[in-house]
Order: structure tokens, then C-alpha cells, then sequence
């Protein structure tokens, strides 16, 4: 389970004094339990994976306000946090390959225009999962629905 194995590397990292992976590591797991305690739920591997994308989204979406600033110390910490956070996920998507399964839904959809993004986006997030991020998934439909 996926829960166990970010236990073990936080006991790794802890006795590797690996200070950026363990406080990532302790980030997903705060994140986890705060879910677990709002929902009162045991959170399942794919509950984690869709916790450890929101938190590599936050991420990516800060070291843009970063490299806009100027602040290179704070770049590099976040990418490496990205980094780390993204071997727990899926492997991310191309553009191609996203391209081809929101094609399969709109023609399974019969969708003709960008009236019909919301049920295209909302299949399309649900076959892609953590896979690709919403973003991603968003300038694809609206590619393929004009």
C-alpha cells in the first residue's frame, strides 16, 4: 500500500538525513491524515495518488509566481520537491496520448462544440485520473472542440 511505502521512505530519508525528501514526504503525509480526519475515512492508494497530484500542483503553480519574482533559492527547493512528489504518481501523459482519449470521448459523447466541455472534461478526468493534470486535459478539449 501506498501509505506504507511513503512510511518507509520517510524512515530512509530520516536515516539518510535527507531533509528536502523527508519534509516532502512529511507534507503528503500531514495532507493525508488531515483528509483521513475531515472525511473520518481510511484514504485508499488512489485517494493518495489524486492528494500527491493536488500537492504537485500547488507546487508547479508556485514556481511560476517564483521564476516571475526572480527567486531562485526558492526555485530549486520546489523543484525538487515536484520531483520527488512525482514518483508517486502515474506516469504523466504526452499531450498525443491525452489527445487520443479525449478524441474516444468525444465521439462516444457525439460532442460538436465547446457547449459540451463540461460532460467532455468531466469523462475525460475520470478515465485520465492523476495521469495528467486538469490543465493539461482543459487545452486539449478545447483544442479538439473547436
Amino acid at each position: 500500500m501506498l501509505k506504507e511505502k511513503l512510511m518507509e521512505d520517510l524512515k530512509n530519508c530520516m536515516k539518510e538525513k535527507n531533509i528536502v525528501r523527508k519534509n516532502t514526504i512529511q507534507l503528503v503525509r500531514a495532507a493525508i491524515l488531515q483528509v483521513e480526519k475531515d472525511k473520518q475515512i481510511e484514504v485508499t492508494d488512489e485517494q493518495i495518488v489524486e492528494i500527491i497530484a493536488k500537492e504537485a500542483k500547488k507546487r508547479k503553480d508556485s514556481l511560476s509566481d517564483y521564476e516571475k519574482s526572480g527567486r531562485e533559492d526558492l526555485i530549486q527547493g520546489v523543484k525538487e520537491e515536484i520531483t520527488i512528489l512525482e514518483e508517486y504518481l502515474p506516469k504523466q501523459l504526452s499531450q498525443e496520448e491525452i489527445e487520443v482519449i479525449v478524441k474516444e470521448i468525444i465521439s462516444n459523447l457525439g460532442a460538436s462544440s465547446m457547449k459540451d466541455m463540461g460532460p467532455v472534461m468531466k469523462e475525460a478526468k475520470a478515465k485520465i485520473g492523476a495521469a495528467a493534470d486538469g490543465k493539461t486535459i482543459n487545452e486539449v478539449v478545447k483544442k479538439l472542440l473547436v
